[in-house]
C-alpha cells in the first residue's frame, strides 16, 4: 500500500509539473517571458500560485529544450535567438523535410494522408479562434506525424528538436494582425498535394510553407510585446496567455 501511494504523489508530481512547463511554454509564446530576462523559480511560482519545486522541475525540461538556460544563484535566462539561428533552423528544415515530404507522398496511402485532415482544420480552427497554444500544438502535431510516414524516427526526433528551438517569436501580434490563418491553411494545400501523388508540387508546397513561417518571424519579432505576468497557466486567448 505504501508503494502505491509513492507511485501516486510521483504521478502528482508529473502532471503539476507538466501543467507548469505548459503554462510557461504559453507565456513564452505570448512574449511574457522575455528573452535575455532571467527569471526564479519562487517567483514564477508565486505567480502561477505553486510551489517552487514544479516550476524549477519544468525549467529544467525547458533548459533540455535550450529554451531557457540556468543562471547559477539567480534562476533560469530565457534564451536568445537570434535572425541567424532562424535562418539556419529554417535551411536545415527544408533541408530535412522537403524532400522527405516527397518521398513520403509516393509511399504513403490515402489513408495514412487523409488522417491528418482533422489535424489541419485544427490548425486553421485554432488561428481563427486565436488559440495560440492550440496552434503550435496542431502544428506541431501535424507536421511530425507526417514526418513519420517515412519511417526514420531519428529524422522525426531531429525536427521536433529543431521546431522547439526556433520556436515563434512575436505570435501574438501575429495573431492580431490576421496573419495567421493564411499559413494555417497552407496544411490542407500540402495534402491535397500529396493525396493527388504529386510530389514536386508537394515539396514546392512545404518549402513554400516553410519560408512563410520564416518571414512571420522576421515579422513577428517587430511587433510590440505586451504583458509583464505570467498568468496561471491556461491557454492564451485573444492573443494574450491568460
Amino acid at each position: 500500500m505504501a508503494d502505491l501511494k509513492q507511485h501516486t504523489l510521483i504521478k502528482a508530481q508529473e502532471r503539476l509539473r507538466d501543467q507548469v512547463g505548459h503554462a510557461l511554454r504559453a507565456a513564452l509564446i505570448a512574449g511574457e517571458l522575455r528573452p535575455g530576462n532571467v527569471y526564479s523559480a519562487p517567483g514564477l511560482a508565486a505567480e502561477l500560485g505553486v510551489s517552487a519545486t514544479p516550476v524549477r522541475e519544468a525549467m529544467l525540461d525547458l533548459a533540455r529544450e535550450g529554451l531557457v538556460e540556468p543562471v547559477r544563484n539567480k534562476g533560469f535566462r530565457i534564451t536568445e535567438v537570434s535572425e541567424r539561428d532562424l535562418d539556419q533552423y529554417t535551411e536545415l528544415r527544408q533541408l530535412i523535410e522537403v524532400p522527405t515530404i516527397g518521398a513520403v507522398t509516393q509511399i504513403a496511402t490515402e489513408a495514412q494522408l487523409e488522417a491528418l485532415r482533422p489535424v489541419a482544420e485544427e490548425i486553421v480552427t485554432s488561428a481563427r479562434e486565436h488559440d495560440l497554444i492550440g496552434y503550435l500544438e496542431a502544428d506541431r502535431r501535424f507536421h511530425l506525424s507526417l514526418l513519420a510516414l517515412a519511417g526514420n524516427e531519428r529524422l522525426v526526433e531531429t525536427v521536433g528538436d529543431l521546431r522547439k528551438r526556433s520556436r515563434l517569436y512575436g505570435l501574438t501580434g501575429l495573431d492580431e494582425a490576421g496573419l495567421l490563418v493564411a499559413s494555417a491553411e497552407e496544411h490542407h494545400e500540402l495534402l491535397d498535394a500529396m493525396l493527388a501523388g504529386d510530389p514536386a508540387v508537394a515539396e514546392e508546397i512545404m518549402r513554400r510553407h516553410l519560408g512563410h513561417v520564416r518571414s512571420l518571424w522576421a515579422k513577428g519579432r517587430k511587433e510590440p510585446v505586451a504583458g509583464a505576468k505570467v498568468r496561471g497557466g491556461r491557454t492564451p486567448s485573444r492573443g494574450r496567455t491568460a
